[in-house]
């Protein structure tokens, strides 16, 4: 594996923030390693698939959690301090955008995992 890309993937994720990114990491690592569990064991009860997708939907949810935060603490920012460059705008933005792209990334994977998992039985 190429660790420039382990070092963008890393750079990504302290730049969105890590108290949110990188539980949505552990959260895409759970999804990914629970559907490859469930295809070699076997998911017979179904409840793997069930966590997935609770697991999938909660990441969902707090990277958008991770945006509004972001965004009320932008906001803050900006009302204190007046006038704003539209450059610092749009740098802030892209930040409070990267936590519900990674959460939507882990769920989109989740519901992948949730879909080939059920056409296999």
């Amino acid at each position: 594996m190429n660790f420039l890309f382990l070092g963008q993937l890393f750079d990504r994720l302290n730049e969105g923030g890590p108290i949110f990114t990188y539980p949505l990491f552990l959260m895409f690592l759970t999804c990914i390693g629970l559907t490859i569990y469930s295809f070699m064991k076997g998911d017979v009860s179904g409840k793997l698939k069930q966590i997935i997708h609770h697991v999938s939907l909660f990441a969902l949810v707090w990277g958008f959690l991770g945006q509004m935060l972001g965004l009320i603490g932008a906001f803050d920012a900006i009302s204190a301090h007046g006038p704003v460059s539209p450059e610092i705008l749009a740098g802030g933005l892209k930040v409070a955008l990267l936590s519900p792209v990674f959460g939507m990334v882990v769920f989109l994977i989740g519901r992948l995992g949730i879909l080939s998992l059920t056409f296999k039985k």
